[in-house]
């Protein structure tokens, strides 16, 4: 029998395998903004936005010290994090830009706008917001019409203005 999840489910927390968990803090606590929830001693920490218990567990207890994953081995692709607005959004990409973080990419998918980068560790890291539902772009046959198009950075920023 057919089973589809409930429309109310989210996926939690991703939980990430790092070589330095000082290195990694730094950037999604230090760069990024998360909040520290939890932490077991030098070896694992939980991180998370708005006081949830944890939304990116980050760990040595299998990779202290090691060098990042081959690129064209199985594994995570991207960890994606959803900001509220368009003008958080703008907001980290000039805390990035500002700081000289490296992205690795720009897009905008029809549905969203995104910002690409990687963690220390070389993991990808989506930063993204949400268009509202209604104004996402559909197919003749209403079929939701995704693509990748060039993100539009200066109008991007004139949210700040």
């Amino acid at each position: 029998m057919e089973y589809t999840l409930p429309p109310q489910t989210r996926i939690g927390h991703v939980h990430l395998k790092v070589s330095n968990l000082q290195k990694s803090l730094d950037f999604y606590v230090g760069l990024l903004g998360f909040e520290v929830t939890t932490m077991y001693g030098d070896q694992a920490a939980f991180i998370s936005a708005g006081g949830y218990h944890h939304h990116i567990g980050l760990n040595t207890w299998h990779s202290k010290g090691q060098p990042p994953a081959p690129e064209n081995y199985p594994g995570l692709y991207h960890t994606a994090i959803l900001y509220p607005t368009r003008k958080d959004l703008a907001t980290i990409f000039k805390r990035l830009d500002d700081a000289k973080y490296p992205f690795t990419g720009f897009a905008d998918h029809g549905v969203s706008e995104a910002l690409y980068l990687n963690d220390p560790d070389g993991n990808g890291v989506e930063l993204y917001w949400d268009r509202p539902k209604e104004q996402w772009p559909h197919n003749e046959d209403g079929s939701l019409n995704m693509y990748t198009r060039r993100l539009d950075l200066s109008s991007l920023l004139s949210e700040l203005d």
